[in-house]
């Protein structure tokens, strides 16, 4: 949902003038901790981030603030999702952004996706639906497939959730191994495994079945039960459990 404008933003354009010389009440570092974040546009949170501009007169190159400079960024990347997609390279090629900069960026992305996806220790889900939402935030904008699992006690009762790997393996079993060797390090019992299509579209590939077949013959070995996969698309998912198709693999 698209933020609501912010009561009693400035009104500027871009202009070589540094936030230290506005009004105090109009910066927004002042404003924010004055009034709280939800009152400041995206171009002021940036800003924030950013903390200085770029260049001055005296080097001899155009001067930006750390609003101008915020403001171009969203121009660039066509708002706050482009930015938070693109590469840090692709962000070090704006005049003006360095790595410190780069690296500021994506920090502050990464703690809003993983306060979006909630704690490693949060109750057990009830649903392929619960498992789908409580990943899509950390999957948001990834350009690979991110595979992650939850690990789960007797009685489905959350142990942990890890990362597993980003980008695609060349192998399953690259992968595998690492769920089956977190899987006997917290003593779980059950596993779901969950990653991430970036085209959007969840239906499972052909390589997504081979994974899943790995998997369950991996769990089989150990005496873990490999309780679902689930991929989730963009606005939808796919569940192994609940179409049947775990079933059927398992039977092969």
């Amino acid at each position: 949902m698209k933020r609501p404008a912010a009561k009693n933003e400035p009104k500027r354009t871009l202009c070589a003038e540094p936030i230290k010389s506005w009004p105090v009440k109009e910066r927004p570092r002042e404003r924010l901790l004055a009034d709280g974040p939800v009152r400041l546009s995206d171009a002021e949170l940036l800003a924030v981030i950013l903390r200085v501009g770029s260049g001055s007169l005296k080097e001899g190159v155009p001067g930006k603030s750390a609003y101008d400079l915020a403001l171009l960024l969203l121009k660039e990347f066509r708002g706050l999702g482009g930015i938070d997609r693109a590469h840090s390279e692709e962000l070090r090629k704006v005049p003006g952004l360095g790595p410190a900069k780069v690296a500021q960026i994506k920090a502050a992305f990464e703690l809003g996706k993983r306060l979006c996806a909630g704690s490693l220790t949060a109750p057990g889900f009830a649903s392929s639906t619960s498992v789908a939402g409580h990943f899509r935030p950390l999957f948001t904008g990834r350009r690979q497939e991110c595979v992650c699992a939850l690990f789960l006690d007797g009685q489905n009762r959350l142990l942990g959730e890890r990362e597993i790997t980003e980008g695609t393996p060349t192998q399953a079993t690259l992968y595998v191994r690492r769920v089956i060797e977190e899987a006997l390090r917290l003593s779980a019992a059950a596993v779901v495994l969950v990653h991430n299509h970036p085209s959007g579209n969840p239906e499972p590939s052909a390589g997504d079945d081979e994974t899943t077949r790995h998997l369950l013959q991996a769990c089989a070995v150990v005496g873990l039960v490999l309780l679902d996969h689930v991929i989730v698309g963009r606005s939808d998912h796919y569940s192994y459990s609940d179409s049947g198709r775990l079933a059927e693999l398992a039977k092969e």
